[in-house]
C-alpha cells in the first residue's frame, strides 16, 4: 500500500453519507515523508470543487502563516478529518468522522510516519485527543498521540473571522504557534531533505 493507492480507492469511498453531496474527494497532498502532518476539520466549497486540501480563504491564509515561518507547504502533508464536503460547511458528525478517519486518516498517518501532528481547530483536535476540547485552551500546548508529538493550532477559518494581530488575539498566539512548531522541527533532525531559513515576518498573514 502507498499513499497513491489509498488516494485512488477514497475517490470511490460511499462509506457515510458525505459521499452523497460531495463534488471530489479530497484525500490530502504534500510530502509523503513529511516530518509535519496537518490535519484540519473537513474540506469547505473550493476544496470540494478542486479536489485540493486548503485551496479558498483559510488556504491561502494557512500558506502566508507557513511562509512567514519559513515552513514550505511542499515540506509538510496536508489533509483533514474527513475527506469530503459536509454541507454547508457544518461540523463533521461522529460516525462520519468514525468511518473517514478508520479507513483513511488513520492510514495516512501510519504510511507517512509523521513526527508531529498539528491539528487546526478544535475538531480536528478532538479526534486525537478523545475528548471534547477547547481548543483555546489547548492551542500551542505540546501533547504526545501514540509516540507522535501533538501541537494543536488555531483553524486558519477562525482568524479570518478575528483579523486583531494585537498581543494576546488569535492571529498573535498562531504567530508564536507557528515559530514554536518550526524550532521543534528543525531540532528534530533530518526527517526532511532540507531547512528553509525562517522569515520573521508576522505581517505576512
Amino acid at each position: 500500500m502507498n499513499l497513491e493507492l489509498l488516494a485512488a480507492q477514497a475517490q470511490v469511498c460511499t462509506a457515510c453519507r458525505l459521499a452523497e453531496t460531495r463534488t471530489k474527494v479530497v484525500f490530502g497532498e504534500g510530502n509523503p515523508d513529511a516530518k509535519v502532518f496537518i490535519v484540519g476539520e473537513g474540506p469547505g466549497e473550493e476544496e470540494d470543487k478542486t479536489g485540493r486540501p486548503f485551496v479558498g480563504k483559510a488556504g491561502q491564509l494557512l500558506d502566508r502563516i507557513l511562509e512567514a515561518a519559513g515552513i514550505p507547504r511542499e515540506s509538510i502533508y496536508i489533509s483533514n478529518i474527513v475527506k469530503c464536503r459536509p454541507p454547508q460547511n457544518r461540523v463533521p458528525l461522529p460516525d462520519e468522522v468514525k468511518a473517514c478517519t478508520s479507513l483513511w486518516l488513520n492510514k495516512q498517518l501510519e504510511l507517512i510516519r509523521p513526527q508531529i501532528i498539528v491539528p487546526l481547530g478544535a475538531t480536528a483536535a478532538e479526534f486525537f485527543l478523545g475528548e471534547k476540547v477547547s481548543i483555546t485552551k489547548i492551542r500551542g500546548q505540546w501533547m504526545d498521540w501514540h509516540g507522535i508529538l501533538l501541537f494543536p493550532m488555531f483553524h486558519p477559518a477562525y482568524l479570518l473571522r478575528n483579523p486583531s494581530r494585537a498581543a494576546g488575539s488569535p492571529k498573535h498566539l498562531t504567530w508564536l504557534d507557528i515559530q514554536a512548531l518550526k524550532q521543534k522541527m528543525d531540532s528534530l533532525g533530518p526527517k526532511a531533505d532540507r531547512v528553509v531559513k525562517t522569515v520573521n515576518q508576522e505581517s505576512l498573514f
